[in-house]
């Protein structure tokens, strides 16, 4: 039986390691949509070099399903601790390094390359670390497991808000000019005294009492996974692709579409501050209801409404109001997107058995956080807002037909996971 007082500490592990984790991760988000462009791809065409920055970003993605193999393969076999004190250390020191890297005109070429490396171990770092973090708290829960894995996700939007914030103040701090030459890399440098902080937490946590009392496979968990819920698997990384396209366009691609607008950098940035602290409030919110209507039809509900109102948030954004384009970003990430989002927690966490848990919910989650990666880098190379509003209805279409095909899980005894749920009918 779970102790509350670990079930406490798990979720503000959990939650404040998800927060460091998305602070660095989506730090390079922002930056690499307002800065990157002019500090590490120098001499290139404006439009070319917002690219080419934003395939840095799309990088970290592509790295993610890695993490989530090579993490939750050691996580599901020695503990999911330890693992999540790996990812944060990993994450902490390549961010830092992003800080303290050479730009363009310092180093040349190896300034970009440098950059993809330490991205790459960025993506590698958050790979591994969502699918212990909500493990955590999810099997350390006896009730009400969508509210408490939620908060893991919560922190997401967190780390935009405390990473937006950071640069925000620093760029009004020492001006535009000294931002790009040298103040972008004081939130990178941050990062170390946040990852004192995370595993100061996070080191005094227990493995959670499922894990502990499960049997050891004998087979690896990757294998048991591919061979006993290919069905699952699959149809969760399809249930999980369009909110992550949605989050993409929203915390990303709307950023450089904004002041493309002609909104300043400032400007757009509050309007992502705001969305982003309503994001939270509304990430919590949806899990909750998910413990009492059930995960799919929250999710499918979200799916449906994201698909509609991708039509009308760039219109809203075109609109010239600043009113408008928070009340935009709002909507889509504080109301809209949570629906998809926040009950994806839980979600992955029972499609699988506990001996492959970490590595099911890690590689479904990360491989559909692809459309993420992907998204903005395809965006940007549309520039139509009718096509992007357009491809996002598309995702949610699919994202809704595997959410459909899926058994409702929101009830399953994580203890007592059968070997192939798959087979079990939807309801």
């Amino acid at each position: 039986m779970s102790n509350p007082v670990q079930l406490r500490r798990a979720v503000a592990s959990s939650f404040l390691g998800s927060v460091i984790e998305y602070y660095d991760f989506l730090l390079y988000a922002t930056a690499s949509a307002v800065v990157f462009g002019q500090v590490f791809f120098t001499g290139l065409d404006p439009l070319v070099a917002t690219v080419a920055s934003l395939g840095t970003f799309a990088t970290g993605y592509l790295a993610r399903p890695l993490g989530g193999l090579i993490f939750g393969h050691f996580g599901d076999l020695v503990g999911r601790k330890r693992m999540l004190v790996l990812t944060m250390v990993l994450m902490g020191a390549a961010s830092f390094l992003i800080g303290a890297l050479p730009d363009y005109r310092q180093i040349g070429a190896a300034a970009p390359v440098g950059l993809v490396l330490l991205r790459v171990l960025q993506g590698v770092a958050v790979g591994g670390e969502w699918g212990g973090a909500v493990l955590m708290s999810a099997e350390h829960a006896t009730s009400r497991r969508g509210l408490w894995a939620s908060f893991t996700n919560a922190g997401a939007p967190c780390g935009m808000l405390l990473s937006t914030a950071v640069l925000t103040g620093t760029s009004a701090a020492v001006g535009e000019e000294a931002f790009l030459a040298w103040g972008w890399r004081i939130p990178f440098l941050l990062s170390i005294v946040l990852l004192a902080l995370g595993l100061f937490v996070r080191l005094k946590v227990e493995e959670p009492p499922v894990f502990r009392a499960a049997e050891r496979a004998p087979r690896a968990p990757l294998f048991e996974v591919l061979r006993n819920h290919p069905r699952p698997l699959l149809l969760g990384i399809g249930a999980g692709l369009a909110a992550f396209v949605a989050q993409a366009t929203l915390t990303t691609f709307v950023l450089a579409y904004g002041v493309q607008s002609g909104f300043s950098r400032q400007t757009v940035l509050n309007s992502i501050t705001i969305s982003s602290a309503c994001a939270v409030v509304g990430i919590v919110g949806w899990s909750a209801v998910s413990d009492r209507l059930g995960r799919r039809p929250v999710v499918l509900a979200g799916a449906v409404v994201m698909a509609a109102y991708g039509f009308a948030l760039f219109p809203m954004v075109d609109s010239g109001s600043s009113a408008l384009l928070t009340l935009a970003l709002v909507l889509g990430q504080g109301v809209v997107h949570p629906m998809m989002y926040g009950p994806l927690a839980a979600l992955y966490t029972e499609l699988f058995s506990t001996h492959a848990r970490y590595t099911g919910a890690s590689l479904g989650y990360q491989l559909a956080s692809l459309g993420g990666g992907l998204a903005p880098v395809l965006f940007a190379q549309l520039q139509n807002a009718v096509a992007v509003s357009a491809t996002i209805a598309a995702f949610c279409a699919l994202s809704a037909g595997c959410v459909m095909s899926l058994r409702e899980t929101s009830h399953r005894d994580l203890a007592s996971v059968e070997t192939r749920p798959e087979k079990e009918g939807t309801r």
